[in-house]
């Protein structure tokens, strides 16, 4: 077994910054915890796999597909394989990645 128990506390907030950090790596899946002082952004990108992405702390807006979508702890959004999508962290945030591998995905 594996357990995170504090995910905010795995990826501290820097100010005027973002980080990321790998939490955990299998054949099926991939989790990155990411964080976001206020008004940091990553800009328009993709990824190669089906995400979701989950609010942990703070307040997200992630926009894809011309629309924009708000998320607060508890909230998360699941984007498809080289869906085009921006984060921006309207507080300083948290965010949990799940990145979602097939059976032949590997790192």
């Amino acid at each position: 077994m594996k357990a995170i128990t504090d995910i905010a506390a795995s990826v501290p907030i820097h100010p005027d910054g973002t980080l990321s950090r790998v939490l955990h790596s299998d054949e099926r899946i991939r989790l990155v915890g990411f964080s976001f002082d206020s008004n940091q952004e990553l800009t328009e990108h993709t990824a190669t796999l089906p995400v979701v992405i989950q609010a942990i702390t703070g307040m997200l807006d992630v926009t894809a597909g011309g629309e924009t979508v708000r998320l607060v702890p508890g909230g998360w959004i699941a984007l498809a394989p080289a869906e085009p999508h921006t984060v921006m962290a309207i507080e300083p945030s948290v965010l949990l990645l799940t990145m979602l591998r097939g059976p032949q995905e590997t790192d």
